[in-house]
This record gives C-alpha cells, sequence and structure tokens, in this order.
C-alpha cells in the first residue's frame, strides 16, 4: 500500500496547500496521508491567547474542508485537531475516509511547565483506552500521538491487535531528532510493524524559548530499519508499506510466539 506524509508549517484557514499536495498524493496512488500537530491549527502556545470561538471556526472550517478533500480523492486523510465541545478545548486526532470521519481524544498530554497542555485542554485524565485503530486494504493502523509513544501501556493495549503501522502524528522540537529516531526505530523493531511519523516545520518564539520545529518525518520497517525520511522544508513523502513484511518480520524475529507461550501457561 502506498502512504504519505505531508510535512507543513501552520496552515491557520489556508487549505491551498493541502489542495495541492493531496492532489498530487491521489494521482501517485496513496491510500492514506498524515499529518504533523499543530499543522491545521496554529501552535498551543499561540492558542493559550486566542479565543475559543476563534478556534471553533477554525476547527469547523478544516474539518469540512478534509472532509471534502478525502470523499473528492478517496484518499483517507489522519490529521491532528483542537476541536471544542461545550465551551471546551480538546486535542484530538480525526480519521477523515470517504465513507466517515472517527476520532481519538490524546490521552496522556505534555504537562511540563513551560509546555503545559494537560492543563490548557480538557482532555479526561482517565484509565487508557485503546488508541484509534482501523484498516485499509487489509493493512491495519493504529494512531498514537507523539508524546503517547514514550508509554510502554499504550503498547500493551496494542499487542493482540495485529497492527501493521502505527502512525505517529507530532510537534517535536528543541534538537531531540536523534532521540526522537532511537525511539521511533526502537518501537518499530520491538513490535515488529511499520511507524509513519509525520513532525511539523516552522517556529514560534517567546520571551524564554525558541521552538524549532525541524521536520525529519521518517518511516521505519518492521525490523527498525530506516526506510524513508525528510528534511526540515514543505515536502510529501510517499512511501510503500506492506502486510506481508509485518508478518515475515513477526516470523523471523519471533517476539510475539515467545510472549505467547508464557501467557498460556
Amino acid at each position: 500500500m502506498r502512504v504519505a506524509v505531508l510535512q507543513l508549517n501552520s496552515q491557520g484557514v489556508s487549505s491551498t496547500k493541502l489542495y495541492n499536495h493531496i492532489r498530487i498524493a491521489s494521482k501517485k496512488g496513496v491510500k492514506l496521508l498524515l499529518l504533523g500537530e499543530y499543522v491545521l491549527n496554529p501552535f498551543f502556545k499561540e492558542l493559550e491567547s486566542m479565543s475559543i470561538s476563534m478556534i471553533r471556526e477554525q476547527a469547523l472550517h478544516q474539518v469540512k474542508i478534509l472532509k471534502e478533500l478525502s470523499s473528492t480523492y478517496k484518499i483517507t486523510i489522519v490529521a491532528p485537531l483542537v476541536i471544542v465541545k461545550k465551551g471546551s478545548l480538546f486535542k484530538t486526532v480525526a480519521k477523515f475516509s470517504p465513507a466517515s470521519t472517527s476520532y481519538y481524544n490524546q490521552q496522556l498530554l505534555i504537562n511540563y511547565a513551560h509546555w503545559n497542555e494537560e492543563k490548557f485542554y480538557a482532555n479526561s485524565i482517565a484509565p487508557l483506552m485503546t488508541p484509534l485503530i482501523f484498516k485499509i486494504e487489509g493493512v491495519r493502523f493504529a494512531t498514537i500521538f507523539g508524546f503517547e509513544i514514550h508509554f510502554d501501556a499504550m503498547f500493551e493495549m496494542l499487542k493482540f491487535k495485529n497492527i501493521d503501522c502505527i502512525l505517529v502524528p507530532s510537534v517535536a522540537t528543541f534538537d531531540s531528532y536523534e532521540r526522537w529516531k532511537s525511539l521511533l526505530s526502537a518501537r518499530a523493531f520491538t513490535n515488529n510493524c511499520y511507524i509513519l511519523r509525520a513532525n511539523r516545520i516552522g517556529e514560534y518564539r517567546d520571551k524564554e524559548f525558541e521552538w524549532k520545529f525541524y521536520g525529519d518525518s521518517v518511516l521505519f520497517s518492521p525490523d527498525g530499519e530506516l526506510l524513508e525520511h525528510l528534511g526540515n522544508k514543505e515536502e510529501l513523502m510517499i512511501a510503500e508499506i506492506s502486510h506481508s513484511e509485518v508478518v515475515n518480520a513477526r516470523r523471523i524475529w519471533g517476539f510475539r510466539e515467545a510472549y505467547n507461550k508464557r501467557i498460556e501457561l
């Protein structure tokens, strides 16, 4: 199956670049396209100074556009969004397919003093639930936010779900690219699945920090090998993934077989 990452800066209410890139992806046979965090919305620190009504208007516009694009070009689009429900803000990822739309609220949010999404958003603090899972043409996907991929518990919930590819929208910054590559490679290898990560580009400055979003969107193989990666500019990455490659990696390494023998005792 052909998948793609669209690496962009924050687009606000503009949809021109989305139209152009998605049209190209569709012509090249892409079935799924992934966007990074804070591409369809301004960055978190900018949202703190925006009105609820403005954020709501922007979200409704983006949802409308992405539904139209998915339907027109017969492509599934996975895109993080900030939405408004009953006057509260929620950080979510939406899956727009030609037939339906699904949402998954981020469960584990950054809570550092300089970047406290957990305090800002109304996402519930509750026992963890299985992330968003869906299938396209026999390939099984799961979506985990960038911060969530640090937690083993997220992968425990996917252990028996036969996931072929984990989608990771992120907003990584502060020169963390080497650490991220090590983390994603290890997760792909130990779970014997593809990991497709979309990281945004651009920058934001406040009085204390300079937040440089460096791109480096990547695809790792079920053996933990780096297959594709982008630089730090606006780019469209198109790549191939295969269910049979996942099955083959799991057969060769046998991690699941070794584990399953012991839980059956």
